[in-house]
């Protein structure tokens, strides 16, 4: 592989870490979670979400410029978009704490967040593997094992929503934990959309 080559490989494994700090702090703040504080929080976050950002527009600005790129630029810059989703994602799950001045934290969403977190984990190590796909005898599993946490998170959904529908005599309060455990199952479907794009990545490269 031709050394410059490595910028986007080193560019996606940057770009992982930082949706894995993202995980980890929602579930520091929901954890620890005091409805004073959300500003605060809010403020980390973007902090994070902003460098996610630069990522992606460093990997647009090498590819603008490159001639020829380890595999085809689309797939690449499909990669750069969809990791950049994921911490998007993430943020909006705490904006929406925000939006719908959430005072407790609903137990579920606790388990919801950490299941993001293991995504993100191996987020990460999919894209360790990466650079070597075409010998990694790893990958395959990686992205097996983030498809078992997402459905996971399927299953959480399914139950958390039912949970809450029996449980609450506050319509509102129902329709906003709606709202934000739609947003941790966009989370948890964006990792997944990345692990995706990474095995037709190697079908096609193979």
């Amino acid at each position: 592989m031709a050394k410059g080559d490595k910028f986007y490989f080193e560019n996606f494994v940057a770009s992982t870490e930082l949706s894995k700090k993202a995980a980890n702090y929602l579930v520091e703040c929901l954890e620890n979670y005091d409805a004073n504080d959300i500003e605060k929080m809010l403020e980390k976050m973007h902090e994070i979400e902003h460098s996610a950002d630069l990522k992606k527009h460093e990997m647009n600005e090498a590819l603008a410029k490159a001639f020829v790129t380890p595999v085809d630029r689309e797939d690449l810059d499909m990669l750069s978009l969809q990791l950049d989703d994921v911490v998007d994602l993430i943020e909006e799950v705490l904006q929406k704490f925000y939006i719908y001045d959430i005072k407790e934290i609903d137990a579920p969403a606790i388990d919801f967040a950490k299941n993001i977190v293991r995504a993100c984990e191996l987020l990460c190590k999919i894209m360790n593997e990466f650079e070597n796909f075409k010998k990694s005898k790893e990958l395959h599993s990686l992205i097996v094992e983030l498809n078992d946490v997402e459905e996971e998170c399927d299953k959480l959904y399914l139950t958390s929503m039912r949970a809450l529908t029996k449980k609450s005599t506050d319509v509102l309060e129902t329709v906003s934990w709606r709202k934000i455990y739609e947003s941790l199952e966009a989370c948890a479907d964006a990792c997944e959309h990345v692990s995706e794009c990474v095995g037709s990545v190697i079908m096609k490269n193979t």
